[in-house]
């Protein structure tokens, strides 16, 4: 699966999350932008888990900031 698919498929898994109806774009941070608590993160995290058949570890999540560096560490995981 190539970024642009899996930017595609995050981006649907996102729009229930999205509640404030924010435009996503790489830039767009999940605390600030998206304004996602603790719960939110886990249960999105969970989302792209079980859509992507992986595992996103704590010190993974802690580095991942913004939608751009989520979708290209999702790619890299589909790709190991």
């Amino acid at each position: 699966m190539d970024s642009a698919q899996v930017d595609e498929r995050i981006r649907t898994l996102i729009e229930p999350f999205n509640k404030k109806g924010v435009t996503v774009e790489d830039s767009t941070t999940f605390a600030n932008d998206l304004e996602f608590d603790s719960l939110t993160v886990m249960d999105f995290v969970a989302e792209i888990e079980d859509e992507f058949d992986i595992i996103i570890t704590m010190n993974q999540q802690a580095e991942i900031e913004n939608y751009g560096q989520l979708v290209s560490a999702v790619h890299k995981m589909q790709d190991s």
